[in-house]
């Protein structure tokens, strides 16, 4: 911990102020025993889509669209990301703002900065990125709530991610994750065209393997084949992209049996708001059902 204050100290912080913070900090062990068992590698796909894709979710983001409309197809042109997505996003990370954690993410960062080795390394940084947010008045330290993995907002921003996607759009002096829907969602669209969004590109498409042998399951989520590479192997792809496109392949196991998708880049850049493949299919198939019924609702 001395190493860190004084790592911290170097960025305009004094080490009275870390500490009197960090004593602040309460340990939670129930922390650790989430961090070993998240819903992407305990569930299989259906059962992982089943939590997202219910129709209260899906009614609930059609009508957050039809209600900020006009801000959301703004804050899409202006960032260049199908409005469908930035909805979506909203609705599995936090099912529009109804759950956004209850842990204090003072005590979530420290737990696992200085408790939890496997990735201590990478919640220090978070840690510090929090308290400089807190030196710089951009939250309260002691008050601020987030997930057990001290993510925070409607958006679920790690405080990286908090420092460096974040967008205000309307008059106030810093962003608002919590209640202002503008900076809601320009903050989702500016993370995910600052990772490379192409506006109006597929995300993934669905698969079989007709002659193709079995895949295995990806060790990493990366574009290493190409559509014209996995049909020469027997797999039918259903898309009208060009032998030329990158993609990986999807395992997404149904309750019925084996189940195959195709990843393209847009997939890849949802995975790096998650890097779960689980994550970003639901996100997919949850930005579907939100568009398919808002163009009902809209319907005469």
């Amino acid at each position: 911990m001395v190493a860190f204050v004084d790592h911290l100290a170097t960025q305009g912080m004094t080490r009275a102020e870390i500490y009197h913070l960090l004593a602040k900090a309460e340990p939670q062990p129930k922390i650790i025993d989430a961090m070993t068992r998240p819903a992407e590698k305990a569930l299989q796909w259906w059962e992982y889509r089943a939590r997202f894709l219910t129709p209260e979710r899906i009614d609930a983001g059609a009508r957050l669209w039809r209600e900020h409309r006009e801000l959301l197809d703004a804050v899409a042109m202006q960032w260049h990301v199908d409005p469908e997505y930035i909805v979506a996003i909203l609705g599995v990370e936090t099912y529009f703002g109804r759950i956004t954690g209850r842990y204090r993410v003072l005590d979530a960062l420290a737990t696992l900065s200085f408790d939890y080795p496997a990735r201590g390394e990478f919640f220090r940084t978070e840690l510090e990125q929090f308290l400089l947010l807190a030196h710089e008045g951009a939250l309260d330290p002691l008050a601020t709530l987030g997930s057990y993995a001290g993510a925070m907002g409607m958006v679920q921003f790690m405080p990286s991610s908090f420092r460096r996607y974040a967008v205000k759009e309307g008059d106030a002096k810093r962003p608002d994750l919590w209640n202002d829907w503008g900076d809601i969602f320009g903050s989702v669209g500016n993370y995910l065209q600052q990772h490379g969004w192409e506006y109006g590109r597929p995300v993934l498409a669905e698969a079989t393997l007709g002659t193709a042998p079995e895949p295995t399951p990806p060790s990493s989520v990366a574009l290493n084949d190409t559509l014209g590479a996995l049909r020469s192997r027997g797999m039918q792809v259903d898309s009208a992209q060009s032998d030329d496109t990158a993609c990986l392949t999807l395992l997404a196991p149904l309750q019925s049996g084996p189940s195959y998708r195709v990843g393209f880049h847009n997939f890849y850049v949802i995975t790096r708001y998650n890097r779960s493949p689980l994550y970003a299919m639901a996100v997919h198939d949850l930005a579907l059902a939100i568009s398919a019924r808002t163009l009902a609702a809209d319907a005469p």
